[in-house]
């Protein structure tokens, strides 16, 4: 789905799964922030804040789960929430290119390599010719998912800075590409030869990237770090400032890297 049609279908269910997490809209005079993220690692990891460390900066923080990438972005501009903490800085470019929104990123906390899953073969040269290859169907992570094929020798793309299934130059094996909703790709597993899942979504599956991946980005100048986003009106806000300082501190790394194994790393 397009952001844009999903800004538009968004705003006529009224923001309906933000109802079932948390009531209520946000306020700036408030100590209390409303954060939305993804479940898994991003509302873990936030939840370990709110409760180890906010207090130490007198912050109280709500967390907001979404299953999606799309929804924690519209209720942000909305003011549903304060912040969010869930997306990359080239997803937060295509999304503000389109919409037109008022967001600005603040600072990356983690990477959540990119991966290959398969139910089907134990390592990239058992995938037949052929192969039925489901990849996420936003343009953000369809070209990020394609560029990790590319680098492990399933295709080759044209020089496009954003590929999409459109942009082969060469592809050996005669792949076919299902473009899916992100948060599908792991159920597609069954009916597919291979799927490229976003770190998060592999995660909350019970999948281990650092084991269980065919092929996985490097996180050595990965530029698909996730990271905290506000509303540009808020981004001097002392409680803003104070959580970004808390995700970079030494406690939320090293709990990071006790918790995740290498499936999600501190940045």
């Amino acid at each position: 789905m397009r952001i844009r049609a999903a800004l538009i279908a968004v705003a006529l269910t009224g923001l309906t799964a933000l109802s079932a997490c948390s009531s209520g809209g946000a306020s700036s005079a408030s100590d209390t922030l409303k954060v939305g993220v993804s479940p898994v690692p991003h509302a873990e990891i936030l939840k370990y804040v709110a409760d180890n460390l906010a207090s130490s900066k007198g912050l109280k923080i709500d967390v907001v789960e979404f299953t999606d990438y799309v929804q924690p972005n519209t209720a942000l501009v909305d003011g549903s929430l304060d912040a969010n903490y869930f997306q990359t800085v080239p997803y937060l470019e295509t999304f503000t290119k389109e919409s037109g929104a008022k967001v600005e990123w603040v600072q990356p906390v983690h990477v959540e390599p990119l991966g290959l899953y398969s139910k089907k073969a134990k390592k990239l040269d058992e995938l037949p010719n052929g192969a039925k290859i489901a990849v996420a169907n936003d343009a953000t992570n369809e070209a990020r998912g394609l560029k990790l094929l590319e680098a492990n020798g399933l295709i080759k793309l044209k020089a496009v800075d954003q590929p999409t299934v459109r942009d082969l130059a060469e592809n050996p094996k005669n792949l076919q590409f299902v473009p899916l909703e992100a948060a599908q790709l792991p159920r597609s597993l069954e009916d597919t030869d291979a799927s490229v899942i976003n770190g998060n979504y592999a995660i909350d599956a019970g999948l281990k990237p650092a084991t269980d991946s065919l092929a996985l980005e490097k996180a050595e100048n990965n530029p698909n770090a996730n990271g905290l986003v506000t509303r540009t009106e808020l981004k001097d806000d002392k409680r803003i400032r104070d959580l970004a300082e808390l995700l970079a501190s030494q406690q939320v790394k090293d709990y990071i890297k006790q918790k995740y194994n290498g499936s999600v790393i501190p940045v």
